[in-house]
């Protein structure tokens, strides 16, 4: 990677999934260099190609992640990310008339490099480990949503001919749900196994419990009164009967990314900095390890860390009117994660729960609650991060009775008694 004062040409890269578009601008602004090529091994050969009369050059690209920006990595080029919003309104720079084509794209993004790149960060590549990490707790999101779709679809279709199975079972995320809806796929086949069967399943999937097992019973033994008609049943049987199998499948594949995923965990040297973190557990310490990544050099300072997760506010002022807002340009992935790691940390800790409380009690939403949880949560990793250190709840204590902190100050407050 090249410092600022050896980067002599400035390449402005329009990226698509199947060619890309790029240009060049020496440190005068003229254009020395405009072409397009294919996101293939001679595209990317004839690039590299066409690169090599200027070997102190930049890239800006308006992504930071990517096939693309895996490429320019691997080839060694030092990579600017730059927001959409900003690569729009360098764009408009150039073509105030609102003409957008690829070449108009790439020009505003080489130029604005030349220009104002002297106060960009460059993108800093994460570690193997790392970046492994974080793609497979990605995928892993991805295919937990594909999950909730997929139990949405399931519930929807035994509402329309099954509604004895939802009145039965409340968490359709466990695959003991599937296995009810695979063994009794129809009301009518739920009424013919009879009730050795019933008990036998609930039985078999642990499911026997003294304060529930009447009640379900109970349901099943109605189940064919309140149904629907056959040509419904019969067609929402064998959807249902797919989702069920098409989630058993997922959950299959889910266990293997958690395998892996927890290997990789252990594998990595501040493993043990991020699963100390309260409320983390199995689950959120690696992705917080992912999202975040080891390195605080990344950010610089907390600020910027915060402003990536999406808990920092945005600002507008104008005269006399100033406001704030929720941030939207950030890291989805790291925002997700962060927003769960609050939730988990106000249960698991009573500074938390105290914190986000008195949040609520000012009129704030959950999430907005969470979100300022997050905020100095947030604060506190990046200073475990530089200081190479797990979780010490004890320190946390003394530093908040230092700094008296108000929160403290709330969870020492003694609780009035009832008159009598």
């Amino acid at each position: 990677m090249k410092q600022w004062k050896e980067i002599t040409h400035y390449a402005g890269f329009d990226w698509a999934r199947d060619h890309h578009a790029v240009v060049i601008v020496d440190s005068q602004g003229q254009m020395v260099a405009d072409f397009e090529f294919d996101h293939s091994m001679e595209g990317w050969q004839s690039f590299g190609e066409k690169l090599a009369p200027w070997p102190h050059l930049a890239v800006a690209i308006e992504t930071s992640q990517g096939a693309a920006v895996d490429q320019l990595l691997q080839r060694g080029y030092t990579v600017y990310p730059v927001n959409p919003v900003a690569s729009e309104s360098y764009r408009k720079r150039k073509a105030p008339s609102g003409t957008k084509t690829d070449h108009i794209d790439g020009w505003g993004l080489a130029d604005a490099l030349r220009v104002d790149g002297q106060g960009w960060k460059p993108l800093q590549p994460l570690d193997p480990l790392t970046h492994s990490l974080r793609l497979l707790c990605n995928d892993e999101v991805s295919l937990i949503q594909q999950r909730t779709q997929l139990v949405n679809q399931l519930q929807q279709a035994l509402v329309e001919y099954y509604p004895a199975a939802l009145q039965a079972f409340d968490d359709w995320t466990s695959p003991c749900t599937w296995d009810f809806v695979i063994a009794f796929p129809t009301p009518e086949a739920l009424e013919k196994a009879g009730k050795r069967a019933w008990e036998k399943f609930l039985h078999t999937h642990k499911l026997w419990r003294p304060q529930t097992v009447e009640k379900r019973l109970a349901i099943f033994a109605q189940a064919t009164q309140f149904k629907a008609s056959a040509p419904i049943v019969r067609a929402k049987s064998q959807l249902a009967l797919s989702l069920c199998k098409l989630l058993r499948t997922l959950a299959q594949q889910l266990a293997q990314y958690r395998e892996q995923i927890e290997t990789l965990f252990k594998e990595h040297p501040d493993h043990a900095l991020f699963g100390s973190l309260p409320g983390a557990k199995k689950v959120l310490a690696p992705r917080l390890l992912a999202a975040v990544g080891a390195d605080p050099a990344r950010y610089g300072k907390h600020q910027v860390l915060q402003s990536f997760a999406g808990t920092a506010p945005v600002s507008y002022q104008s005269g006399q009117i100033h406001k704030t807002q929720m941030r939207r340009a950030c890291d989805k992935f790291m925002r997700h994660t962060v927003h769960l790691w609050a939730d988990c940390f106000r249960k698991a800790s009573a500074w938390g729960q105290t914190y986000y409380q008195a949040k609520r009690k000012q009129g704030m939403s959950h999430a907005c609650a969470l979100r300022c949880l997050g905020q100095r949560l947030l604060k506190i990793l990046f200073r475990m991060l530089l200081d190479k250190k797990p979780y010490d709840a004890e320190l946390h204590a003394r530093n908040q009775q230092k700094h008296g902190s108000w929160v403290l100050k709330l969870i020492e407050k003694p609780v009035a008694k009832p008159s009598e």
